[in-house]
């Protein structure tokens, strides 16, 4: 199945360039260009990166989308508008740009979620915060599995 599946810690390096895992290389050089579109997440504290082809389906999907609403505006101004596409080099890095590092708070410490269709980039203290189920209360457990249950997961 094409995608990215995984958690991995690596280190920004001086320049601000990131290793790109191989099991994301290779799902990259199978399905895609070797080629990522990083944004700021909506919501999250943290960076997305999509293969072009992904963010090419979702731009269309938000052209189609009422121009007017706050919430497609929210979105065009946080996400659509940080968007910067980055090659990957023969060793399998690319940079993030310092803009983007600074808006997601990444430091030297850093862990590449894959999420099937594109992959989070998060500062390694900010991820540990966000997904600890320990961080949770018995009632938001009990929300998200609800939730997680009426989708069929």
């Amino acid at each position: 199945m094409p995608g990215f599946y995984g958690k991995h810690y690596y280190t920004l390096d001086a320049k601000g360039r990131i290793l790109i895992p191989p099991s994301f290389k290779e799902a990259l050089s199978s399905n895609y260009s070797l080629r990522l579109v990083f944004v700021n997440d909506a919501f999250d504290n943290c960076l997305c990166a999509y293969p072009v082809d992904e963010w090419n389906r979702l731009m269309e999907q938000v052209k189609a989308m009422p121009q007017t609403l706050d919430a497609v505006k929210y979105f065009m101004r946080r996400v659509i508008g940080s968007a910067v596409e980055c090659d990957i080099d023969k060793q399998g890095r690319t940079l993030i740009p310092s803009a983007l590092r600074s808006d997601a708070g990444l430091n030297s410490e850093i862990v590449l979620i894959g999420q099937g269709g594109k992959i989070e980039v998060w500062d390694k203290k900010e991820f540990e915060g966000v997904a600890d189920p320990s961080k949770f209360d018995d009632e938001t457990i009990k929300e998200h599995k609800a939730n997680l249950s009426n989708l069929g997961l």
